[in-house]
């Protein structure tokens, strides 16, 4: 940033005009800091702290982005959805984020994973886990990868340990790829996504996984010291490494956004496109994951664990629309009142049980409308008037809290149809995988993912750019509003079609580069599998059209989780954000550098 905006600095000053547009931009800045709202001790709001799934961090960041506008000050620290869980119950955090609900005991270690702090579950953000690789070949990478559910449990499991084994070359219809080593990258903290997998794992190949981990269960920390796997702490670190230069070879698991709001190379980080159970290779988008949790088995009976989920008919339906790891993560709600009647929750207040329904009806709401572009699933409407059940709840433990907003009528959230309330939107819209995605065909040319909300009942990809295989109703799709096509099933690349960046990410920047597109159906860049083509240069295959090479292609940026986060004014879509730091930048500089740097400006400016 400091580079960024002495550059900035040193154009505006090549000029009288940029001096003049200098002028009127920092005295746009000094209004925006003037009129930004701010957070009032005395508006009845106070700061609220949570922390654990990194899984749904980026959903939850972009959240905190918009609510910090509004005058909400919240921190969350993305320290794994087992840690998350842990600071709720001791109450170190006001409230928790889980991708799964308390387990009573931890199966591995014994441990007490329970809690005495009153809690309800809702349910924040739907998504996908998803598989990021790194394989380049020819000096191409990669990126369209296919595997079947068997494939992916003999890598993690140390059965299949090279890429140019005969079952990954079978389930990219006889392809094959050179022999280079498979690092299987896992989290290393107590993850949602580590219990995810495995819980796909015990259910559907426990013949794979059980010995492999000595366990007949799922469980949140991935088996140390296995075979050549590296292990990473939270999902930015899993694709930090994916996406290095020491990740060649490599394959972890990750929530979709990841992935999608990194680079490897001049696009976004491929993933494997996922076998379901009707034979399709699909991709991990808003669509799709919204396709399969129509099949998740909500718990509904009043009690503890009252909106947890199972996945097993998730992960064996046969529309050709799923993506079988797709699944819900959950905000861990403080429930107690402090009214003189026991139990009492001594770390909550009204102001920040306010602040927490303040929150969450944004996050339940409008929030949702940011999700797809983002790589989550938005909520459908049964699970957002179920989640407004359990914010009721800080009112009956408080009656001075106001839940006025929580309300599913002022909700613009895609997954809605308007006086429909039983139908879920984006699974009814989601497009049909391309022929070449079905075993036995293809394999595509790219990742066909559709990453954006419905315009005009229809699938649109308005986030970070993807490939298109075919641009009618059966998996094509449409790229900021342009309709992107090849004839013979093929298709354009990553780059052959300029997209809009109509998505905002969380907390990041985005970034435009341009690339040429590798061609269409039947052929493609790399030795082996169809891969990007090179930046600048446009390629063509045989029995499919090309892709104009240079064109433009917008990715996402999404910052990676560390510390504790507070967003205020920098966002992507956020120009008073920048203003703000432009301004910051002079005065530090003024400060600086004093009479002198006003003195070298006027000097430029003279010489003019």
């Amino acid at each position: 940033m400091t580079r960024y905006l002495v550059g900035l600095l040193h154009r505006l000053t090549r000029s009288r005009r940029s001096l003049r547009v200098m002028g009127v931009f920092l005295s746009t800045a000094v209004v925006l800091t003037l009129v930004a709202p701010p957070v009032d001790a005395e508006s009845g709001v106070e700061q609220i702290d949570g922390s654990g799934s990194s899984w749904a961090y980026n959903a939850i960041n972009t959240w905190i982005y918009d609510v910090t506008q509004q005058g909400l000050q919240v921190v969350f620290t993305p320290s794994g959805s087992a840690q998350g869980r842990q600071d709720f119950a001791n109450g170190v955090s006001d409230f928790g984020v889980s991708d799964i609900g308390y387990q009573g005991v931890n199966p591995v270690t014994g441990e007490n994973d329970t809690s005495n702090r009153p809690y309800a579950y809702l349910p924040i953000v739907g998504g996908a886990t998803t598989f990021p690789y790194n394989l380049v070949v020819a000096g191409h990478q990669v990126e369209n990868l296919r595997l079947s559910g068997l494939t992916l449990a003999r890598i993690f499991t140390d059965q299949i340990t090279n890429w140019d084994d005969p079952e990954i070359s079978a389930d990219n219809n006889g392809h094959a790829f050179p022999s280079i080593p498979i690092i299987p990258v896992v989290h290393s903290e107590g993850a949602g996504a580590t219990y995810q997998f495995t819980d796909y794992l015990n259910s559907l190949y426990p013949q794979l996984w059980q010995p492999f981990s000595g366990y007949k269960f799922p469980v949140e920390f991935w088996p140390t010291g296995k075979g050549s796997q590296v292990a990473e702490n939270g999902s930015s670190g899993v694709i930090d490494f994916v996406s290095s230069g020491a990740g060649q070879g490599s394959i972890g698991f990750d929530e979709y956004s990841y992935p999608l709001g990194s680079q490897c190379g001049p696009a976004s980080c491929p993933v494997v496109a996922l076998e379901n159970a009707d034979g399709y290779y699909t991709m991990p988008d808003a669509y799709d994951a919204a396709v399969a949790l129509t099949q998740a088995d909500i718990d509904y009976t009043p009690g503890p664990d009252y909106l947890l989920e199972t996945l097993n008919h998730v992960w064996t339906y046969n529309d050709p629309r799923t993506y079988p790891l797709s699944s819900y993560s959950y905000e861990i709600e403080p429930t107690a009142s402090c009214s003189g009647q026991p139990p009492c929750d001594p770390t909550m207040n009204t102001p920040k049980r306010q602040a927490l329904a303040d929150f969450d009806a944004y996050s339940l709401c409008q929030g949702q409308s940011q999700m797809a572009p983002i790589g989550y699933s938005p909520l459908p409407i049964n699970l957002v008037e179920a989640s407004f059940k359990q914010v009721d709840l800080l009112q009956h433990a408080d009656p001075q809290v106001s839940v006025a907003n929580v309300n599913v009528a002022n909700c613009d959230n895609p997954t809605f149809i308007p006086g429909d309330p039983d139908k879920n939107e984006l699974a009814l819209i989601a497009p049909y995988p391309p022929a070449c995605a079905k075993a036995g065909q293809g394999p595509c040319p790219g990742q066909y993912a559709h990453n954006g909300n419905p315009v005009a009942g229809q699938a649109t990809n308005t986030g970070p750019s993807t490939t298109s295989p075919t641009g009618n109703s059966s998996g094509g799709q449409t790229n900021g509003g342009s309709s992107s096509s090849a004839t013979g099933g093929g298709g354009s690349s990553s780059g052959g079609t300029s997209s809009s960046g109509g998505g905002s990410s969380p907390a990041g920047v985005s970034s435009t580069g341009s690339e040429g597109g590798a061609a269409a159906a039947g052929g493609g860049a790399g030795t082996h599998l169809v891969a990007a083509g090179s930046t600048g240069g446009s390629q063509t295959a045989a029995g499919g059209g090309s892709s104009a090479g240079g064109s433009s292609s917008t990715v996402t940026t999404v910052t990676p989780e560390a510390t504790p986060t507070v967003l205020a004014a920098d966002h992507p879509g956020s120009i008073g954000g920048l203003l703000i730091e432009v301004l910051a930048a002079l005065l530090i500089v003024g400060a600086l550098t004093g009479p002198a740097w006003g003195r070298s400006l006027r000097n430029r400016v003279g010489r003019r």
